[in-house]
């Protein structure tokens, strides 16, 4: 089992920066590639970026290329999502995901879960 529990979500002006934060623990952290998805009101949970286990080779969707960069920290546990330029539409509740082999964007293949911390964008 991996348990993770997310922070570093919260209110912030369109234009403005967050970084969230996943800290795992469990079973061996560097074994597992690591993502974050976000989930809107209304709207089905996508994946917005993710990270494999050595921090070597990153994916992120289109719609947050060259604002957000996700990161991780084998010595701590922990993968980092940093969130610039932030816009409205990134209003949603993001969530920390870990999955063992092969990279994948599909929400099925995640099997750990984090509870979900809450991102504001205001216009």
């Amino acid at each position: 089992q991996v348990q993770l529990v997310e922070s570093g979500g919260g209110l912030v002006q369109a234009g403005g920066s967050l970084r969230l934060s996943c800290a795992a623990s469990g079973r061996t952290f560097s074994d597992f590639r690591m993502a974050w998805f976000r989930q809107a009101p209304g709207r089905e949970r996508r994946i917005v970026a993710a990270i494999n286990s050595n921090g070597g080779t990153t994916y992120y969707a289109d719609s947050v290329k060259g604002r957000f960069t996700i990161s991780r920290d084998n010595a701590k546990n922990t993968v980092y999502l940093q969130m610039n330029s932030l816009e409205p539409d990134d209003t949603a509740v993001y969530y920390c995901a870990a999955k063992s082999g092969s990279h994948s964007t599909a929400l099925a293949a995640y099997n750990y879960w984090g509870q979900g911390t809450q991102v504001t964008v205001s216009s």
